[in-house]
């Protein structure tokens, strides 16, 4: 028998499936560089250079995420991202990109829809992690109820929708962080992650000289959920490799 949070889990891990998401920059080189950064997270991309072929290609199909220069030949990227908060339809997360550093340029894009916001020259590691963000942001939209379930462990329960712990009942204070890493290991347990993949997931990029991060934020939350922090049981240590959440 499927217990719920199997169901629940079944449920998150269907709508982390491939994204469709549609890039919309006039610069060619720009262009290629998010194509191919984005490209390594596994989802489904499409670009357009004007936009007017971008407002087209976006009536077509339904999209998780556009990345949206604002300055565009043709329709700009303002206008575009009024259309699509004025279309119907599921929600599409929006990625404004610009070169134009005033104040008043975010806040148009921010005030017409967007959901985030990058001024050129922009760090690619810190492009990745604000569309990762943004999809998990789409996928909580698309099924608050599998996202927000709680997650119960023996005496461990972890609420997402409050984003609170606790251990015998007692609430357990963790740090943003310290809650999306334990998050992240209770939506997989049994399942064995390197420090790379952590970095990856948690906190959305991948570098070798941060492994040290992981550490740092395991041995903190482990002090505050773990019984005997020495001995732990709720995240092993797989040596060689990561990390196993075993939730006993």
């Amino acid at each position: 028998m499927t217990s719920s949070f199997e169901k629940s889990l079944s449920s998150y891990v269907t709508i982390n499936m491939s994204k469709k998401i549609l890039i919309v920059e006039d610069d060619e080189n720009i262009a290629e560089l998010v194509r191919l950064h984005i490209a390594d997270l596994g989802h489904s991309l499409t670009v357009r250079r004007d936009g007017e072929s971008a407002w087209q290609t976006y009536r077509r199909a339904r999209w998780d995420l556009v990345v949206l220069d604002i300055m565009l030949p043709g329709i700009d990227g303002l206008e575009i991202c009024r259309r699509i908060r004025a279309s119907e339809g599921p929600y599409t997360s929006i990625l404004m990109l610009t070169s134009k550093t005033t104040e008043l340029d975010r806040v148009l894009g921010l005030e017409l829809g967007a959901d985030d916001y990058l001024t050129k020259p922009f760090s690619l590691l810190e492009l990745v992690a604000r569309v990762k963000a943004l999809l998990r942001r789409t996928d909580a939209m698309a099924n608050p109820t599998a996202v927000h379930a709680s997650l119960e462990f023996g005496a461990l329960v972890i609420e997402p929708g409050s984003r609170e712990v606790r251990r015998d009942g007692k609430l357990i204070d963790l740090t943003a962080k310290e809650f999306d890493l334990l998050l992240f290991f209770a939506r997989h347990p049994g399942q064995v992650f390197s420090r790379l993949q952590l970095l990856d997931q948690v906190w959305g990029y991948t570098h070798e000289g941060y492994e040290h991060t992981v550490n740092s934020h395991m041995n903190r939350l482990r002090k505050k959920i773990e019984r005997n922090p020495s001995e732990p049981t709720l995240i092993k240590t797989i040596w060689g490799v990561g990390y196993q959440f075993t939730g006993n």
